[in-house]
């Protein structure tokens, strides 16, 4: 394994070195760090006063947490993992831990920006993944987003979301796609393909089967199958399909796995 480069290696002198205060400041978080200096500021400029005011009154205590931006999680679940400390003064409050926290307890939640709301609030900002795919486990679903990420489990299929099957053989050339890449990649080209999609065609993919790095196709809820290929060349496949479903719209079968040489076929 290589050794760290000589600007690693000076990076970690450089934190290593200076006086203990100067190594404590250098292993801050820069929006901590930030809050420091704008406090240090202040207090320069407004003397004792101004501790007392932030940390000793009731004045800038936290009494409330909003919540926006949820559409499966609820409000009421955002604020129990957010654990925000209501009552003690709004300028301690450490939001770098509340977004971790938010993270790590509700893997839903693809972002989330913990901002102060002066002078007794704290609000939550939440972007929430959406699922691409869905993988059946169990007689249960589990969501995969368009980063190939599987957040959730849940009971009920959402609608409008195709069902991953990988159909991969134990012999031949499929079973040979799967040593190579692995089923992890397997499911992330799936996921890409998902991505690519049409809007129309999207809303009406039933399935996404994977049977190799370079054969994965779709099953619409009307009956009607798309060979797509691989995973490469997704925006041209997608105005290929767009145009080859309006020239041809009674086929049943359209192949895009060649964009430069689509095919449809059935009636």
């Amino acid at each position: 394994m290589a050794g760290p480069t000589t600007a690693e290696r000076g990076a970690r002198q450089q934190e290593s070195s200076g006086p203990p205060l100067v190594r404590r400041f250098r292993r801050l978080g820069p929006r901590r760090l930030r809050t420091i200096i704008i406090l240090a500021l202040v207090l320069l400029f407004l003397g004792p006063g101004t501790v007392w005011a932030l940390y000793g009154s009731t004045w800038l205590r936290v009494e409330r947490v909003s919540v926006s931006g949820t559409r499966v999680l609820t409000p009421a679940q955002v604020r129990e993992a957010a654990d925000v400390p209501v009552g003690a003064p709004l300028i301690s409050v450490d939001t770098d831990g509340i977004e971790a926290r938010l993270r790590r307890k509700l893997p839903r939640i693809d972002t989330v920006d913990v901002v102060r709301s002066w002078p007794h609030g704290i609000g939550l900002k939440v972007v929430e993944r959406t699922p691409v795919l869905l993988v059946e486990k169990g007689g249960k679903f589990v969501e995969v987003d368009d980063e190939g990420v599987r957040f959730a489990t849940v009971s009920d299929a959402p609608k409008g979301v195709p069902l991953l099957e990988l159909a991969v053989t134990r012999s031949g050339s499929a079973a040979a796609s799967l040593r190579r890449f692995g089923a992890d990649r397997l499911v992330r080209e799936a996921v890409a393909v998902a991505g690519a999609l049409p809007s129309a065609v999207a809303h009406r993919t039933r399935l996404v089967k994977v049977r190799s790095f370079d054969d994965i196709s779709l099953e619409l809820g009307d009956g009607r199958t798309v060979e797509w290929g691989s995973a490469e060349k997704g925006r041209a496949k997608a105005r290929t399909l767009t145009a080859l479903m309006k020239a041809a719209p009674g086929a049943d079968h359209f192949d895009v796995s060649v964009p430069t040489a689509p095919a449809s076929s059935g009636s």
